[in-house]
């Protein structure tokens, strides 16, 4: 059973910075998507970006573009999330996933993924 494992939510006020990280095994990082889903309080789960290590592709939900950077790590099976100038509205509860079907990154699909990690709370203060 794949595992994917989150750190690094916290609480920030507005305009601070956080990076969070996804662990997973390094076949699911060579060889499929790997994508990051905001849930705000009380909203549906939604994609903000993507990062595929098979063609280099990456994705930004536009409410994100600019703040967020996605990248990889090799050596330490590792995708971050770098949060920047973060906003009240960046509060939710954030989960990295896997996409096994598409072939690069777009918008990321939340019946498209699985081994779901278990989920970091961000929080922003204004």
């Amino acid at each position: 059973q794949v595992q994917l494992v989150e750190s690094g939510g916290g609480l920030v006020q507005t305009g601070g910075s956080l990076t969070l990280s996804c662990r997973a095994p390094d076949y699911i990082l060579d060889f499929y998507l790997i994508n990051w889903f905001h849930q705000a309080p009380g909203k549906e789960r939604e994609g903000v970006s993507c990062i595929s290590s098979n063609d280099g592709s990456k994705y930004y939900a536009e409410s994100v573009k600019g703040r967020f950077t996605i990248s990889r790590n090799g050596t330490k099976n590792t995708v971050f999330l770098q949060m920047t100038d973060l906003k009240p509205e960046d509060t939710g509860t954030y989960y990295c996933a896997v996409d096994k079907y598409s072939s690069t990154c777009a918008r990321p699909s939340v019946p498209l993924s699985d081994y779901w990690a278990q989920g970091t709370q961000v929080t922003v203060s204004s």
